[in-house]
This record gives C-alpha cells, structure tokens and sequence, in this order.
C-alpha cells in the first residue's frame, strides 16, 4: 500500500558533511616550493679555445630529456634566476645608465645602433595585421653590422664573433615566421650569458642588465613590433601570460616582493601604473599591454595576468613565475627546440645534430617547416607544421600591436573587425 503521507524530499535527502582538512593542510592545496637559484659556475678557461657557429640540438624528446638533466641547463637558469635575485626590492631607478659598468653602456650602444637600423627600414604598408616582409630587410641589415658591433666588445676574432652574436641575431625574432616570442627574449639574455662565459661581463654587472638593460631592450622590441607587427610565436596570444615577453614579470616581481604598498591588485589601478611603471618591471610591461589591446580591461584581453592578481603576495607570484620558467619555457619542447647550442652554452654528448636529420640552420627552413599528418587517439585528423599551430588546432596569431597600428592608420573613431586575440 502506497504511504498517502512520504516524508518530506528535504527528509530523503542526504545530509552534506563538511570535507575536513588534515590540520595544517592549506586551503588552497599544497604548494611546491619555487625552483632555486643555482649557482653560477666561474667562467671557462678560454685560453686555445676553439669557437663553434651555434646550432639546433635538440631535436627529439631524447635530446630534450638530456638537456633537462645537464650542467647547460643549470647554468642557463643560475644565470637567469642570479639577475633575478640580484634585483629583490630594487626599483628601476636604484641603477642609473651612468653608472653602469663599461661593458653594459656598450651593450647600450649596440641596442642604440639596432635602432638605428630600424630607422633605416620602415615597414611596407600592406593593409595587413600580419608580419610585414620589411622585417626580413631588417634582420639582414643587423646580422651584416653584428661584426663590427661586436668589435666595440672588443671581440675581433671572428669565429669567437660568429658563436656570441648568433644569440644576439636571434633575439630580435624569427626571419621566415616574422614572429617573436618568449624563446627570442631568451637568447637576448643567452647573449649576455656568452659576454659573461668569455669575462667581460662580471657578475657585479647583474643587476643593471635586469634594471637598464632589459628596458632599453623591451623599447627597442616595442618598436620592432609595432613596426612589423610580429606575430606572437608559439603563442594563442591571449591565452598566455603575455604575447610576447616573459622576463618583465619574472624580474618585476622579484623588485616588487616586499614593497610596502604596490600589491598584486595594485595591476588594475590606472593611478598606479601610471605612477610606479617607471619604477617596476612589471607594472611597466601591464601598462603597455593594456596601451596596445583594443579590448579594455586585463579580464578580457589578459586572463592569465588577470588571475595572478589576486595572489596574497608578490612571494606567491615570484615563486609562481620561477616556476612557470622552468615548466613553459625551459621544459617546452616546442620553444626549446629552436635552442642553439655552441662550445660557450654547450650541448651535452648524445644530443642530435641538425646533420643528423639533414637540417640546415633554421634561417633556411621553408616557411613553416616539415608537415607532419597523424590521427589522433579519436580519430581526428591533424596536420602540423614543425612550427606554429595546423589549420586543425588554430590560427594563425595577428599581433595585438597590428590592430592597434592598422586602427591608427584608419583615423579617429575606426575601428577593426575584432578576432578573439585582442
């Protein structure tokens, strides 16, 4: 017989009991520790020493594997994690250009005359806010001068000339791709890597190269961008942390760690940015990603960016961004595999060589390199490129900055179709 009376649906159900967290467990879950600095072994002895033109070495996930584990890539992050340190509460102003070390006013003046060289090809108008061909007139310009800016280094030797300025070259962008990304800015460090292996760049120097340096570098690259509108390689762009740099918000957030007002939310207020970016690498770098999304606020053009902010502290994101380092720079394949190695940052034995696959430099590769068609475990379909993304995962990136250029160019209250990148 059917109850005329069932208990009430309240009754029937269930009641929730509270999940109880281990004591001392946080609420946010475990938080592994940042990576550590490691430290920085002296330089070589140089002396006889025989110089060899960088090269791609790793070439498969086994050559990866070997780097991860090497002395190389210790080095590499000692090196970066060293500047890092070096600039903990120091705001960009502590170091004036003036009373830089010999060796970094010249590295100024090389930056100086890449400038120069920008000046001396303007970009095509194309009507496109895609990479501009007139990057390629650049690059060519800049590796015919890099001998004769290194000898302001006092580097004459010319295979010594060839291995260090190979970084330098590389760190303005990719030639074919006319693209730039996280990797590029790299090899600007692993240039002044190369200048401290060969002493003369002392360590004493470290914290003008985050502080002077990197600023002269990041406007120099602004420029180049807004000029022929780079594409961000390797990057959905909005997606990520940044379209372009990394290193602003690692040293950024290192010189902010202990300041006694500027927090993390500090990043959505305009007052601030405009007040303390000359002061900050971090909040500098904000500033001008908001200057050149069309889209306003960092919850629609920068979630990435967005989100860190409400970290408690600038610990919290210094460890996060040391971390992210290692996980989406150094232990990512797809930017590790345009690595170079030479005898100054060298490959450890067993790693492939671009002989090995038939490979040239990657200067000579075919616009979007060897295609690879696979299925994958669903069944689908995809066709990718060595580089970049296949017409199956995505697009083609446009730079934020070419939108921005293109809406100028266009005149006051014109704007373009908008695509899910701005």
């Amino acid at each position: 017989m059917t109850n005329p009376h069932p208990p009430a649906l309240s009754a029937q159900i269930p009641k929730l009991i509270p999940h109880q967290r281990a004591p001392g467990a946080r609420r946010d879950g475990p938080s592994a520790p940042p990576p550590p600095t490691p430290a920085l072994p002296p330089p070589p002895q140089l002396d006889n020493h025989t110089y060899a033109t960088p090269s791609r070495r790793i070439l498969s996930p086994e050559d990866h594997a070997l780097f991860l584990k090497s002395s190389t890539c210790k080095l590499v992050t000692g090196f970066v994690f060293g500047i890092a340190d070096s600039v903990r509460d120091r705001p960009t102003t502590s170091v004036k250009e003036d009373e830089c070390e010999p060796v970094v006013k010249k590295v100024l003046g090389i930056l100086s005359k890449a400038e120069a060289v920008l000046d001396e090809c303007p970009p095509e108008d194309t009507g496109s806010r895609f990479g501009n061909p007139i990057f390629r007139t650049f690059l060519d310009k800049v590796e015919a001068a890099l001998p004769s800016w290194h000898s302001d280094l006092d580097l004459t030797s010319r295979p010594q000339v060839d291995e260090v300025s190979a970084y330098l070259l590389h760190s303005f962008g990719n030639k074919r791709r006319i693209d730039y990304g996280s990797g590029h800015e790299l090899n600007f460090y692993l240039w002044l890597l190369c200048l401290n292996r060969i002493s003369i760049l002392p360590d004493s120097a470290f914290p003008s190269l985050a502080l002077v340096v990197l600023p002269a570098y990041l406007r120099l690259m602004r420029r180049i961008q807004e000029a022929y509108y780079l594409e961000p390689a390797g990057s959905h762009g909005v997606w990520g942390l940044d379209d372009y740099q990394f290193l602003p918000f690692l040293f950024g957030a290192s010189q902010l760690l202990h300041h006694p007002y500027i927090t993390p939310k500090s990043i959505h207020n305009q007052l601030v940015l405009e007040e303390e970016a000359a002061n900050y690498l971090y909040l500098d770098q904000v500033s001008f990603v908001n200057s050149v999304k069309s889209v306003e606020g960092l919850r629609w053009h920068s979630p990435m960016l967005d989100d860190i902010s409400a970290a408690k502290s600038w610990g919290k994101i210094e460890a996060g961004m040391r971390k992210m380092f290692v996980k989406e720079i150094l232990e990512k394949l797809p930017v590790m595999q345009h690595f170079l190695f030479g005898t100054l940052i060298p490959a450890e034995d067993g790693m492939s060589r671009e002989t090995d696959y038939d490979m040239g430099p990657e200067s000579e590769d075919e616009e979007g390199g060897e295609v690879t068609v696979f299925d994958d475990g669903d069944g689908k379909r995809h066709v990718h490129a060595s580089v970049g993304w296949g017409d199956c995962c995505g697009i083609r990136v446009p730079a934020a900055v070419g939108a921005e250029g293109e809406e100028r160019k266009m005149g006051a209250g014109a704007r373009l179709r908008r695509v899910p990148f701005d």
